[in-house]
């Protein structure tokens, strides 16, 4: 069965100061995919993400979110109501509040601390945090402080006040940064158990992670702003272009 084209960025050009951030970028991402973004420091990855986002607006071309929505003609707050929601590499969680009440200010509905804090929840509300709690492998930590967990415990909420908000598309910046490797094995089955039901785009430098991720889809390499190559796992990595200007430098950034 064919699937719906979800995201469309059809020759975005983006420049910073006399820089040229993305240059000509075309990139389709289908509902219910997970695809890699990978690419050395200064490609255009953040930036990439600030422009679906609503953070930053292109200098030129199209980002269509489905069939109807210009996202280029949006800001952040409605691009966010949309269905796209944004984890950044740093876990951004309310420390002194309990992991259930991280996912309680997570729910659609009113926003600020005190409102969604004091709201009635229904036991829709209830079961959706219990499903979340299930699946970011938090239930067992439900009254603790988020300030206790350990990094990858915060990754994983967040990703759960992410899902609380229940996306269409999430958008990961480096999710297995600073991560052991079982919690970075964690992370990838938990990326890999969202595809379908939700759509991703992770960007990511851990290779042993992509690999793990992506073994179902296809990688997007960027470089100096624009597509590199986008494929299978393996042909990326064998690709001669991919290995001089990325795979073969060892370490990649923004």
């Amino acid at each position: 069965m064919a699937k719906n084209l979800l995201l469309t960025v059809e020759d975005v050009s983006k420049t910073y100061d006399g820089f040229k951030a993305i240059s000509d970028l075309t990139f389709y991402l289908f509902e219910g995919e997970l695809r890699t973004v990978i690419g050395p420091n200064g490609a255009g990855k953040s930036t990439f993400f600030d422009l679906i986002s609503g953070r930053a607006q292109p200098d030129r071309g199209k980002i269509m979110f489905g069939l109807e929505d210009d996202l280029t003609t949006m800001n952040e707050y409605e691009i966010n109501r949309l269905g796209i929601g944004r984890k950044f590499q740093t876990p951004s969680v309310y420390g002194e509040h309990t992991v259930w009440d991280n996912l309680v200010l997570s729910l659609k509905g009113p926003r600020g601390v005190f409102s969604s804090l004091f709201r009635r929840l229904t036991s829709t509300d209830r079961d959706r945090i219990d499903e979340v709690l299930e699946l970011i492998r938090l239930s067992g930590k439900r009254h603790w402080k988020a300030g206790q967990l350990a990094h990858g415990e915060k990754q994983w909420l967040e990703i759960g006040m992410l899902l609380a908000q229940e996306p269409k598309l999430l958008l990961v910046d480096e999710p297995a940064a600073g991560m052991t490797d079982e919690e970075t094995h964690r992370t990838g089955e938990l990326l890999l158990s969202l595809a379908g039901k939700h759509s991703l785009i992770v960007v990511e430098h851990d290779m042993t992670f992509v690999r793990q991720i992506a073994r179902d889809g296809n990688v997007t390499v960027l470089h100096q702003g624009t597509v590199l190559c986008e494929g299978k796992f393996d042909a990326v990595q064998s690709n001669p272009k991919v290995r001089e200007v990325y795979l073969g430098r060892g370490k990649s950034g923004r």
